[in-house]
């Protein structure tokens, strides 16, 4: 009888600490967002990898490499960059991130429902502070999932790669605490960080409630860890101004192999940006003679224009 109270005690218990999350895409609840969604009104435009070990308790396999950064720039379209053991990617934006009404990103992984990788997610609003979700996993932590396996997408909360791939895992600025250094109302980064799902303290990732977050593990691939294919916006600040918008700034010519020009007759600041999003080139204004970028190694590039009112970015191609 005391056996049986005591399997009865610890039932009960579960039951009331257990927390169903969201299940995976077009099941009823679940927060998948897909790719194509017209909630999406804006994607990164600028990027930084980090790349990790394809297996962090054997660093001799080395880094993984498959996939450029670029790649994750702009709507999910099959390219990807993949991160590898606690490897990480921080992406910008042409305008800021607010914590407005709902979800207000979402980061795209490539799995598929029974070969999830996921990953941690932190903002930013100075490129220098930056915060985590507040984050949660219920898969057990008894047994290691395997290579090939997968944990499920009702076990996960605010978990980057929850969903397989075209579906984003959404994140909400709201449930991160308030801290003096977050502006949540001008969020310019959002990292990604891969989930090592070893369940071995000596190498996990832990959430919130210091559990190890169970994953597919050992990836030892080129590609293995976490492979991020977008971040897309849901909320975006946009400028106050209507007369400096990017319907009626035009750079011109694009891709653009010495010299482009713009159409705009006003002064302006000019910052170039590798898709690193480190500054190239910079000068106080335009003039008629235009911008030399023949001294650029072929590429791709961003131009922050930056204005009395607001700011517009434009992506160039550099020949």
């Amino acid at each position: 009888m005391k056996q049986l109270l005591l399997i009865f005690s610890i039932f009960i218990t579960n039951s009331i600490n257990s927390q169903s999350y969201a299940p995976a895409a077009g099941l009823p609840g679940s927060t998948a967002i897909h790719k194509d969604d017209t909630q999406f009104v804006a994607w990164a435009t600028g990027v930084k990898v980090t790349r990790g070990y394809k297996n962090i308790a054997n660093p001799s396999l080395g880094y993984t490499t498959v996939g450029n950064p670029e790649d994750v720039l702009g709507i999910p379209s099959g390219p990807l960059v993949s991160l590898g053991d606690r490897g990480e990617a921080t992406v910008t934006f042409a305008n800021p991130i607010f914590d407005g009404p709902g979800f207000d990103f979402a980061v795209f992984e490539n799995g598929g429902v029974s070969f999830l990788e996921l990953a941690i997610v932190e903002v930013s609003s100075d490129g220098v502070n930056f915060f985590g979700f507040p984050t949660h996993s219920e898969t057990q932590t008894a047994t290691q999932i395997g290579s090939f396996g997968s944990p499920a997408a009702e076990y996960l909360n605010n978990i980057a790669g929850k969903y397989a791939g075209n579906y984003g895992t959404p994140f909400d600025l709201n449930e991160i605490p308030n801290n003096p250094l977050l502006d949540k109302q001008n969020i310019t980064h959002v990292k990604v960080i891969d989930v090592v799902g070893s369940i071995d303290p000596i190498y996990a990732t832990f959430d919130s409630f210091n559990n190890p977050i169970n994953d597919s593990y050992p990836t030892p691939f080129p590609s293995g860890g976490f492979d991020l294919q977008a971040v897309g916006v849901i909320n975006e600040k946009v400028l106050s101004s209507e007369t400096f918008t990017s319907e009626k700034f035009v750079l011109y010519p694009n891709p653009v192999k010495d010299v482009f020009y713009i159409n705009f007759t006003e002064n302006v600041l000019v910052e170039i940006y590798d898709i690193t999003a480190r500054l190239v080139k910079k000068t106080d204004s335009v003039e008629s003679n235009g911008i030399n970028v023949s001294d650029l190694p072929p590429g791709p590039y961003f131009v922050h224009f930056k204005y009395e009112e607001g700011k517009i970015v434009k992506k160039i191609i550099v020949q």
